[in-house]
């Protein structure tokens, strides 16, 4: 199945209203994506399908369970989840957070390519970064652990913000280990298609 039609049928199987432009601007990163990855080896995925699944789809899993309007993407590497949410919620405002000088080069450069108003791009470790306004979800996708992220970033989030861990298996041990740095409010498994492997959303939030 070509990469259109994947992206088209997964959003439809995910039950996200996504516009035809958008999912036009979608591909669109991934080819910016690819054409990095030649020369700076961003991301170990590198087949147009599973592109679509692991990047695109795998992202936008956790549309329905952003609270903004600003926020921010911890460890954003390639610009994921934060590109693809940009792209599909231009009412909201993004950062993209990351250390890596030649991440941050792509990011910006997709950023620009995209024409995505909506998005800072911000290059800075996590404990040192100092916003000029808090946020009301911080989001990291296979960053750190959650006990670790909620200790480090959570000075960041408004009160009654929300932290959301995407992760793979049920983080049964993370979630043991939380303690009174935040108050999990669900965990939710997440359906994408064409992943075999599991996926889970930690949703936490603080007063």
């Amino acid at each position: 199945m070509k990469p259109e039609a994947l992206l088209r049928h997964g959003l439809q199987a995910m039950g996200l209203d996504v516009p035809p432009p958008v999912q036009q601007k979608l591909l669109a990163y991934l080819g910016i994506l690819d054409k990095w990855n030649r020369t700076y080896n961003l991301t170990a995925v590198r087949e147009a399908a599973e592109m679509v699944t692991r990047h695109l789809l795998d992202s936008l899993s956790v549309l329905p369970y952003l609270q903004g309007p600003r926020i921010l993407d911890i460890g954003t590497g390639a610009g994921l989840p934060g590109i693809p949410l940009a792209l599909a919620r231009p009412e909201l405002e993004i950062v993209l957070l990351d250390s890596n000088a030649k991440k941050i080069r792509f990011v910006t450069q997709a950023v620009h390519e995209l024409g995505l108003k909506n998005v800072a791009v911000v290059r800075a470790r996590v404990e040192k970064y100092l916003p000029d306004k808090k946020f009301d979800t911080l989001i990291t996708r296979a960053f750190a652990s959650i006990p670790d992220m909620l200790t480090r970033c959570r000075r960041l989030g408004v009160s009654g913000g929300l932290f959301l861990a995407m992760k793979g298996v049920y983080p049964r041990e993370e979630l043991a280990a939380i303690g009174d740095e935040g108050k999990v409010v669900q965990v939710k498994p997440l359906h994408v298609p064409g992943l075999d492997a599991a996926r889970h959303l930690v949703v936490i939030t603080w007063s």
